[in-house]
């Protein structure tokens, strides 16, 4: 290739060379703000040398490959870190809503309802006799019952809200393991010919990120470019080309647990394996968080019936009845005034004896009394102290939750940061680029044209 037309060659292959660096440019300008996208860039050779004398000649530049500018373990650092940010992500909103229920800023909680029930026995105590003061006991009576059944009911939607969205989930995951799956095919076809996936490859991390967001994962490539998935307990999600399903089924509590599939028609429920992810956050607030809220919430309710009860049972009501309970229910869900009290105001007891009727107040004073007796958590707390206590540990809750995903937030914003340095697409240096393509680019094309030149001129010597 030492005469004009190995010139030529080399001239084209500069030509080819700098035009593929300069598509690649174009490809990542393109693709500044696509999600998940890594840079490349064309690694340029020399091409293989010819022997002659006085010494090796060379042949110009050609493409090597064209790379991804992708840190794999970095990749696998930010998978890890948002499988924690999924799950405090979850469960930080999850508790924050169950704060709003319990939400005692407003004014009117059921911590506001117990201290007007209260009052209302205490106003019975000054005027025994008075219907005026028994109507508005019943009212504010009501009321207490009312909120109970209603933080009750509202904790139970959460519940049933989190299982809407487990089972939603469980549906994305399946999805996203099917196109891993197929991506895995695609990649393993394209890099058997020699040629690198770069955007396929791209595509998959994208869906890794998110699934990990979802569950905990445990990822692994092998030598053909397939990236095998495993869920906890080493059961697969996806390798090679294939990809196994998650399901959900009701468990005895009405809630859904959450099966993996074996593909021959048997299932493995892995709702205590989970560790991460959204779906791990979620299962703790509503099979951990919100059971105990309900069941605390619960004895309290108990403990406001039995202890009422207890005592009206045995005073005597205005009409010299005895023997009436004053609450109905057993639980926060089911609390409420008894018909036959809320029927009929006289049957209010306020007297320990039937001879003391109307005058007597001594089951009042016993009743408004309980509101500074120790009467829950083993005899070591008030109604309102034990209720304030449920609330404490809520905000503890949050604040733990809060915390923990602002430190996971900001770790997997450092691990992007240092993943965009990277792979990241800046501007300024593909424009930087471009330009310097351009100029190798135009100086080929100048020794296309010199060469033309000196053809010519050998042609014209003949």
């Amino acid at each position: 290739m030492t005469h004009l037309y190995g010139i030529l060659n080399v001239a084209k292959g500069a030509l080819h060379t700098q035009q593929k660096a300069i598509d690649v440019t174009a490809h990542n300008i393109a693709n500044v703000n696509t999600p998940g996208y890594s840079r490349q860039k064309v690694n340029m050779v020399t091409s293989h040398p010819l022997s002659s004398e006085p010494g090796q000649l060379g042949t110009g530049v050609q493409a090597a490959a064209i790379q991804r500018m992708y840190d794999s373990f970095l990749g696998i650092q930010i998978n890890t870190e948002s499988q924690s940010l999924g799950k405090w992500e979850a469960q930080k909103d999850s508790l924050q809503k169950v704060e709003m229920i319990l939400d005692e800023s407003s004014g009117y909680g059921l911590n506001g309802a117990l201290s007007e029930f209260w009052n209302a026995w205490h106003d019975l105590v000054n005027e025994p006799s008075s219907q005026t003061e028994r109507a508005v006991l019943l009212a504010k009576s009501e009321s207490l019952a009312n909120i109970f059944n209603r933080i009750s009911a509202d904790l139970k939607q959460i519940q049933r809200d989190l299982d809407t969205r487990i089972s939603g989930t469980v549906q994305e995951i399946n999805r996203i393991a099917d196109r891993i799956a197929g991506l895995n095919e695609q990649i393993a076809q394209v890099e058997a010919s020699g040629r690198n996936a770069n955007d396929l490859r791209d595509g998959r991390d994208l869906l890794l990120t998110e699934l990990s967001s979802m569950i905990d994962i445990n990822t692994s490539e092998g030598p053909d470019g397939k990236m095998t998935v495993l869920l906890s307990g080493g059961r697969p999600l996806v390798q090679n080309g294939t990809s196994w399903d998650v399901s959900i089924e009701t468990n005895a509590s009405g809630l859904q647990d959450i099966l993996w599939l074996d593909g021959s028609g048997g299932s493995v429920n892995i709702t205590e394996t989970i560790s991460g992810g959204a779906l791990k956050g979620w299962l703790q607030v509503r099979d951990g968080s919100v059971p105990s809220y309900l069941s605390r919430l619960d004895d309290m309710a108990a403990g406001i019936i039995q202890a009422v009860n207890n005592l009206h049972s045995s005073g005597f009501g205005l009409d010299g009845s005895t023997g009436n309970d004053f609450f109905v229910g057993t639980t926060a869900s089911d609390i409420g005034i008894h018909p036959n009290v809320l029927g009929d105001p006289r049957l209010i007891a306020a007297a320990g004896t039937a001879s003391g009727v109307p005058g007597d107040n001594s089951i009042a004073i016993a009743i408004a009394g309980l509101q500074d007796d120790l009467t829950m958590d083993g005899n070591t707390a008030t109604f309102g102290a034990y209720y304030n206590s449920i609330i404490a540990d809520l905000g503890g809750a949050v604040q733990e939750a809060a915390a923990n995903y602002d430190h996971q937030s900001a770790m997997v914003e450092q691990l992007t940061g240092v993943r965009e340095s990277v792979s990241g697409v800046s501007l300024e240096e593909e424009m930087v680029n471009l330009i310097r393509f351009q100029h190798a680019y135009e100086a080929a094309a100048k020794l296309v044209s010199t060469t033309d030149e000196l053809l010519e001129t050998v042609i014209a010597m003949v």
